[in-house]
């Protein structure tokens, strides 16, 4: 029987929607989110590359932004689901929603994108998934099924689409094939999806030519009979409609098809990509032979990206002086567009942080090289920092040592942890400036709030007990400040062992 169409009365449009029509309510959704969520923290796969986290970032809050405008993202799932990207370092060209408000995205997808436009075109369709309800709905169809066995189903057929006996091994009471139902949309839902996706994209600022961008880099990759590089295709198939339906939301006169120039800010980002999903030591000196066979006939975005991939190769290789010859390369072709040389600047802090591991003048001098004067004063700069800027920061006074330099990078992680609560890295990395200070019972504490940004509650609890046995064996020559840090302790694994419990119930 098919899903009845309704309209929504919003600063959406006049677009038909499938409406909420969800038996399963927001909250049941966001704590199967979490299950499966919590897994993925723990896969191997999993990587948080500053880098491509904030390229990735920079799309996604602007989508967000623009589907809570038009009214597709409500105040109520705003509020409740997570609203999170998950990276794996997967060669596949993939990406996917989950119940909850979390989304994959695998390198492999940003390794072929040609634009910003086109990711945001995928994130775009993927967001609107969520927001229009589809993963509730399908889940909801099948109501014989508990949450946690849906929850292992959906990991067993992630699982299964890099491997499949490892995926086998991971659903529990369920065949593959049941799994693989459950990412499966129905035509509806897709074609909504692309509807709303693309809405929510031209709205965001993106170019409207990237849906249809996208749409043919997977239809020539069916046409070549996709041999599983491209599980995208398998769980959001391509129809005539679907792709005659967004090129017919083109501009009047707008060519269906443009062959898209990366700028040299792509053009880095997805050789950065390439290198992460394929770090093996032959792999790597392959970009060194794509390095010395540039054509002077390249366009220069084209030998930023070779540049830029060979340089991270060579630094991943242990080869300093190849990595720095490859990067002054890069400096020269790299044009004055702002972006582009701040990731350029990135990846020579990088290299040299990678080199001069044990050369800590050098290396605090290095951040004033790359904007990052460590010597200044704060002065609540730091809300200003990006992410990759802020970790960077936190490796160079790790490796400075210097107790000015540590109290300004913790000062500076922690304006970002007011906003960003939920970032693990930037908490582990707090741990570490805190370790190198020897205020253990901070240290302790931000490692628990890394593992309960992963939703690893037990880990947590394990690092508080830690904090708490050390308060012990000290007695009672602490400090004040000890004791408001030990205050803070309690109340934390007070709070969190209530998460632990209620994830125990749930399991």
């Amino acid at each position: 029987m098919p899903i009845p169409l309704q309209a929504r009365g919003s600063v959406a449009g006049t677009l038909p929607l499938l409406g909420d029509g969800s038996a399963m309510s927001a909250g049941a959704e966001r704590r199967l989110g979490d299950r499966i969520a919590r897994e993925l923290y723990r896969d191997p796969d999993f990587i948080d590359d500053p880098v491509l986290t904030d390229y990735v970032q920079g799309i996604w809050l602007p989508l967000l932004a623009a589907a809570r405008a038009r009214g597709d993202l409500t105040p109520e799932l705003d509020e409740r689901f997570a609203w999170r990207i998950v990276l794996g370092r997967d060669r596949s060209v993939n990406a996917f929603a989950l119940p909850g408000g979390y989304f994959g995205v695998h390198l492999g997808l940003l390794a072929v994108v040609s634009s910003r436009d086109e990711l945001a075109s995928v994130l775009g369709h993927e967001l609107s998934h969520v927001t229009q309800r589809h993963i509730s709905r399908l889940i909801s169809k099948n109501e014989k099924q508990t949450p946690w066995m849906i929850g292992a189903m959906i990991l067993g057929a992630l699982a299964a689409s890099k491997s499949p006996e490892a995926g086998n091994a991971m659903i529990v009471g369920g065949q593959a094939l049941s799994a693989q139902s459950q990412l499966n949309f129905s035509r509806d839902m897709e074609r909504e999806a692309d509807r709303v996706g693309f809405g929510v994209m031209t709205q965001a600022g993106f170019e409207a030519q990237g849906f249809v961008g996208m749409f043919d880099k997977l239809q020539q990759a069916a046409r070549l009979n996709d041999s599983g590089a491209y599980p995208y295709l398998r769980s959001h198939p391509l129809t005539t409609e679907r792709i005659a339906d967004m090129q017919s939301r083109l501009p009047l006169g707008a060519p269906h098809s443009v062959d898209v120039a990366p700028t040299a800010t792509h053009a880095m980002l997805t050789a950065r990509a390439r290198v992460l999903a394929n770090p093996g030591a032959d792999a790597l000196r392959g970009w060194q032979a794509q390095a010395d066979n540039l054509a002077p006939a390249q366009a220069l975005a084209q030998q930023a990206g070779t540049l830029y991939g060979a340089a991270m190769a060579a630094s991943r290789l242990r080869d300093a002086a190849q990595a720095r010859k490859q990067y002054a390369q890069l400096q020269k072709v790299v044009g004055d567009e702002p972006e582009a040389r701040r990731q350029m600047r990135w990846l020579g802090l990088e290299i040299e942080l990678a080199a001069r591991d044990r050369s800590r003048p050098q290396v605090l001098a290095l951040g004033v090289d790359v904007g990052l004067d460590l010597n200044s004063p704060a002065d609540g700069s730091a809300a200003s920092l990006r992410r990759p800027d802020l970790l960077l920061q936190a490796q160079i006074a790790t490796q400075a040592g210097r107790d000015a330099v540590l109290d300004k990078v913790a000062q500076n992680l922690q304006v970002w942890l007011v906003s960003q609560p939920q970032d693990a890295l930037v908490w582990q990395w707090l741990a570490s400036i805190y370790a190198a200070q020897n205020q253990s019972l901070r240290a302790l504490r931000a490692e628990a709030e890394a593992r309960v940004a992963q939703l690893d509650y037990a880990g947590a609890i394990d690092r508080l007990k830690a904090a708490q046995d050390r308060l012990q064996r000290a007695g009672a020559s602490n400090a004040s400040a000890d004791y408001i840090d030990a205050s803070i302790i309690d109340t934390r694994r007070r709070q969190i062992e209530a998460l632990f419990k209620e994830q125990a119930l749930e399991n």
